[in-house]
């Protein structure tokens, strides 16, 4: 009951099955077995390569040819198994390899007791080949003999019975379309071809190389070097494989490269837009002040935003980077256009004052923190929505949302942070040993930076469950507000004020 019989020639005369197509054979043909030793001889006499003497030679051999055929060098892998006499699979695993692609379902089976795996294993393989075999006889309308393949073959095995089920269903109304979509021996040997790279995934190492092995091993070394480099602030793209990886603090901003003197009193705030073209700044001079970044990386004066009665303690970027939200001391929300400079609405309650804003990510409304301690929520044209009392928020600024909208993040005491489901009204809190100054979130939404009066800054993870991550020492603080922020290529670094003059990063390994 193997697979189908074909007019033409047989597969095996047919195909050249190389590992980067089905994880195939060494050189496609029995004929090749010759000029390489079996792995089996192998094992007796390891031969350790490399300084450390940690590298197989035998396993590194194997890796480098499933490569080369993985990248289409299928004559030069060949030549490596027989110069150096060690083959990528052994004769036993060809033979089995070769019978998935040709469809000789029982021998394949058969063949798993040759090769010497796990009894668990050779029902899980024996499993996924007989179904391969049980969808071939259906698009067949070999009905009865898929019937007999699925009840005195497969269930035998007595494993994954809910996939059982699935079969059986096919029995009942059979489908044509089995094999993406096509029809034909180009669809069968494409099925087939996927069979195998799941036989490889479920096999040994030992016995199938896993697939492009080499890269994989590549990759980790390259991204155990970017971890490691202290100053790395490079794309991983940018990073050669000729030598070790290593930034030089010049991939770090360390030099002043312009000073902005418009505002004539203490800047409170800073925040750049979401694609960096702007960059928004507020002070106690009660301005707002929208610089556009050019080419060079230089910013110049767009726009002097005047309309506020107090001190400018927060900015917030619309999603589209069109629109910029602005909240005064315990005063009034403006919300401005970009390209204009216009104030297009005040958001304001009567007897209270706003303390902080921020947009809900779909950009159509926006939620702030109120003086008496509670949360509103906007429409764009200054309709209150909704409010939340009690004790949501405090007089600290800052405010801010997770990406699916979901939660609210606001310091709701002293010393506690809330993450307000506002929709379902669930509340999970962040407890600090001591008081908090200001947070800040990740690009990503999925790390909270808080820095607290004792000059400690802690990261938290907030996406699923809340956990401390890590912490950092360094900034001076005694008098002021000093903020800290997420920075760098992937937010790998942390950056924060401090009252002695210096701008502190650090290296985050949190994320």
């Amino acid at each position: 009951m193997g697979g189908f019989e074909d007019d033409d020639e047989p597969l095996s005369k047919r195909v050249k099955v190389m590992s980067g197509e089905s994880g195939g054979f060494s050189n496609g043909l029995s004929g090749s077995f010759s000029m390489a030793r079996q792995l089996s001889s192998q094992g007796n006499n390891v031969e350790a390569i490399g300084s450390k003497g940690v590298v197989n030679k035998a396993e590194l051999v194997r890796i480098l040819a499933e490569a080369l055929y993985s990248l289409g060098y299928s004559e030069t892998g060949a030549r490596l198994e027989e110069e150096s006499g060690i083959p990528l699979h052994t004769p036993v695993v060809d033979m089995f390899m070769r019978q998935i692609l040709e469809g000789q379902w029982d021998k394949s089976v058969s063949m798993l007791h040759e090769i010497g795996l796990d009894e668990t294993i050779i029902k899980s393989a024996s499993f996924i080949i007989l179904e391969q075999k049980f969808f071939e006889l259906l698009e067949g309308e070999k009905i009865i003999d898929a019937w007999k393949t699925l009840r005195t073959e497969i269930v035998p095995l007595s494993v994954n019975d809910e996939r059982v089920r699935f079969l059986s269903s096919f029995i009942i109304s059979p489908s044509r379309n089995l094999f993406d979509g096509s029809s034909g021996k180009e669809s069968r040997l494409g099925s087939r071809k996927k069979l195998l790279e799941e036989l490889r995934k479920l096999l040994p190492p030992a016995v199938m190389i896993p697939e492009k092995r080499l890269v994989h091993l590549v990759e980790q070394a390259v991204l155990l070097q970017k971890d490691a480099c202290k100053f790395h602030n490079c794309e991983v793209g940018k990073m050669s494989l000729l030598t070790d990886h290593k930034c030089g603090c010049d991939h770090i901003p360390c030099q002043t490269l312009q000073i902005l003197k418009e505002h004539n009193d203490e800047v409170w705030f800073l925040q750049f837009s979401h694609n960096g073209k702007y960059l928004a700044s507020s002070s106690g001079d009660c301005l707002v002040i929208v610089w556009e970044v050019m080419a060079d990386g230089h910013v110049s004066l767009k726009h002097k935003l005047s309309g506020h009665q107090k001190p400018v303690s927060y900015i917030s970027w619309s999603p589209d980077n069109n629109q910029l939200l602005t909240c005064g001391v315990e005063e009034a929300i403006r919300r401005w256009d970009i390209a204009s400079g216009e104030c297009l609405h005040t958001y304001e309650k009567r007897g209270l004052g706003l303390v902080s804003c921020t947009w809900a990510p779909d950009g159509k409304s926006i939620f702030s923190g109120v003086s008496d301690k509670s949360i509103s929520m906007w429409d764009l044209e200054g309709k209150e929505l909704k409010c939340w009392r009690g004790q949501k928020t405090t007089m600290i600024a800052d405010i801010g949302i997770t990406t699916d909208g979901k939660e609210l993040i606001t310091v709701c005491k002293e010393t506690i942070i809330l993450l307000f489901g506002w929709e379902t009204k669930s509340e999970k809190i962040i407890v600090e040993d001591h008081p908090i100054i200001s947070f800040a979130l990740s690009e990503d939404k999925k790390f909270l930076l808080v820095s607290l009066l004792n000059e400690e800054l802690h990261v938290w993870n907030i996406d699923g469950c809340t956990k401390l991550v890590a912490k950092y020492k360094g900034h001076k603080r005694s008098r002021f507000v000093v903020r800290s922020c997420f920075g760098g290529l992937e937010q790998a670094f942390i950056a924060s004020g401090s009252e002695d003059s210096q701008v502190i990063l650090s290296f985050s390994n949190s994320q």
